[in-house]
């Protein structure tokens, strides 16, 4: 089992939730984020006064899959999330030892 985690643009969500779900995957945690990355912030005009905008608005998803889905949800999340411009995100792929369903106490495969 693998947790896939990516940093995204918030006006993507839909897209790739909806791209999730087309290839079988139900379930996701989203959270609010800023941060930055080799964009490093813009400059925004607020009332004819300039400002640097450091850290920028960004969703984190986070799903927990099955080992040979990985691949899939990868280039899934990648194609929904890409436009093309700097700041798109980035995706991270980390091991999940344990997964357990509160209600049933399933574990595991079974739990995701």
């Amino acid at each position: 089992m693998k947790i896939v985690m990516a940093i995204i643009k918030p006006f993507k969500l839909e897209e790739v939730r909806d791209a999730l779900t087309g290839i079988g995957v139900h379930g996701l945690t989203v959270t609010e984020v800023k941060g930055y990355g080799r964009q490093k912030g813009h400059t925004e005009i607020y009332r004819g006064a300039e400002y640097a905008v450091s850290f920028l608005p960004k969703l984190k998803i986070e799903v927990a899959v099955a080992a040979d889905l990985v691949t899939n949800v990868i280039d899934t999340i990648a194609g929904a999330a890409r436009t093309g411009q700097i700041g798109d995100g980035k995706i991270f792929v980390m091991p999940l030892e344990k997964a357990i369903r509160i209600r049933t106490g399933e574990t595991d495969a079974d739990a995701l």
